[in-house]
């Protein structure tokens, strides 16, 4: 699941967003989950490192430098997330957060927050690992 995405003409998804408003993404996106009751638990108070890999994740994973590679080796993304509780709830929240950021971040155009959205969504729902836990009766 870290394969760049280069879907349409015009270069990498990295290339068409820009490392600028990728990081304006990222902000948004964080202060979302910070306030996400389903999110919050599972994320450290301080999101500032979480948040530097995610745009070293990102960067790499849309086609730009590999940061993340670079800095912390391959992602292993589903291996590392393992010590988490990764619900179906929890995937859609992810995805509402990123959603939210997508619409509030001017920079990225329309087509590519679609692109980067679709791409998303197939990446939470590789994420999930373990089942919601029913409501008590």
């Amino acid at each position: 699941m870290t394969a760049p995405l280069s879907l349409a003409e015009g270069g990498s998804l990295y290339d068409r967003i820009g490392p600028e408003a990728l990081a304006s993404l990222v902000r948004r996106f964080y202060a979302h989950v910070a306030r996400d009751p389903d999110l919050a638990p599972i994320f450290p108070e301080d999101l500032t490192h979480t948040a530097e890999k995610q745009f070293a994740f990102l960067s790499g994973f849309l086609g730009g430098p590999p940061l993340y590679h670079q800095h912390y080796g391959h992602p292993r993304l589903r291996a590392r997330h393992l010590p988490f509780e990764i619900t179906p709830t929890r995937g859609r929240a992810w995805l509402a957060c990123m959603n939210a950021a997508l619409r509030e971040t001017p920079e990225i155009g329309e087509a590519e927050a679609r692109e980067l959205y679709a791409a998303l969504a197939r990446v939470a729902v590789h994420m999930v690992n373990a089942p919601d836990t029913p409501a008590p009766n």
